[in-house]
């Protein structure tokens, strides 16, 4: 079996399963994130999540605008990333470790989520640009910016609440 379980023969065709992919990936983490959430114990981690769960509804809607404007249907594509991904995410939250360790690991987790997010919005934004999707293109950059000050915030509180307390 090939890098894809279904045809691609253009950019046109790529695009459309990387859409898929981070559509399954974003529903993934819609899952996870209410876990993470109830997980950690730091009281700036426990509203971010919730925080960035919100914001993952409304990337989720850009999706779903982009697959309506396009005339896609909006399927989803296994991600097997990101399951892999929260499946790690998973382990570490039921680790017997302190709470402030607990804590480090689930951002580390998140950040790691956040890196393969911010690739893959990178490349589709990209790929949309290519094939004159503008306004998707448009909507994907806002989606990754997003991103990216999630992945800040969360660099931030390691660094000034949960790396300290945990080492």
């Amino acid at each position: 079996m090939g890098l894809f379980s279904t045809e691609i023969n253009s950019l046109e065709d790529l695009f459309v399963h990387e859409l898929r992919d981070l559509y399954d990936a974003e529903h993934r983490i819609l899952d996870a994130l209410p876990k993470m959430a109830d997980a950690a114990h730091e009281p700036k981690l426990k509203r971010g999540f919730t925080e960035h769960r919100e914001q993952t509804l409304g990337q989720v809607k850009r999706l779903e605008q982009i697959f309506s404007e396009l005339d896609i249907d909006a399927k989803r594509h296994t991600c097997d990333a990101m399951k892999g991904l929260i499946d790690e995410g998973e382990s570490l939250m039921n680790a017997d470790a302190p709470a402030e360790v607990k804590d480090a690991a689930l951002i580390s987790a998140a950040q790691r989520v956040e890196h393969y997010e911010i690739a893959g919005y990178g490349t589709l934004r990209t790929f949309a640009r290519r094939l004159g999707h503008n306004h998707a293109a448009e909507l994907l950059q806002q989606t990754l910016d997003e991103e990216g000050e999630t992945d800040k915030r969360l660099t931030h509180l390691a660094t000034s609440y949960v790396n300290p307390r945990a080492a």
